[in-house]
């Protein structure tokens, strides 16, 4: 019997060790979209946290283009991984495909939709392990938060795990 207890513990102690596997934000097999008209100098600027899929993530973001092909970005890193990134992302493809070093996970990120001014802007990743909405002013204005999010509803992403 001792021996019995002194298995299930052991289990128990090695299922803690296990690192807790987390849910995506949208099903990574459904379709997803980036911005198409995306402009990098457009979008190069201080922006804000406004919505994030790390609850209780905020602060800001400053994307500092380098007028080629990359930005470097300091700021909130709302990947749940670090607090503050400091990383160059650099462009992929078209409509705001960009990748970084380190920061965002390590993923690719994509510009999901940005407003006609530049204003407002939804970003993700194509597993869903992330996804921010960002706002050059902070409260976002309620019309232009209401489009990022139906922007991320239309590429499969759970709302309700969308905090401010």
């Amino acid at each position: 019997m001792r021996a019995v207890i002194a298995g299930l513990i052991a289990t128990l102690a090695l299922a803690a060790c296990v690192p807790e596997k987390t849910v995506p934000l949208r099903d990574p097999k459904g379709l997803i979209s980036s911005a198409a008209l995306f402009d990098p100098a457009r979008f190069a600027g201080q922006w804000h946290v406004v919505q994030s899929g790390v609850s209780g993530c905020s602060g800001a973001q400053n994307w500092a283009w380098d007028g080629q092909a990359a930005y470097e970005v300091k700021g909130a890193d709302c990947t749940g991984a670090t607090a503050q990134l400091e990383d160059r992302i650099v462009l992929t493809g078209p409509g705001g495909r960009m990748i970084g070093r380190a920061s965002f996970g390590g993923e690719p990120i994509w510009v999901l939709w940005v407003d006609y001014d530049y204003r407002i802007a939804a970003l993700g990743t194509p597993s869903g392990s992330w996804g921010v909405i960002l706002s050059r002013q902070t409260p976002a204005r309620p019309d232009l938060l209401k489009a990022a999010r139906e922007v991320l509803d239309f590429n499969g992403y759970d709302l309700a795990r969308m905090r401010p």
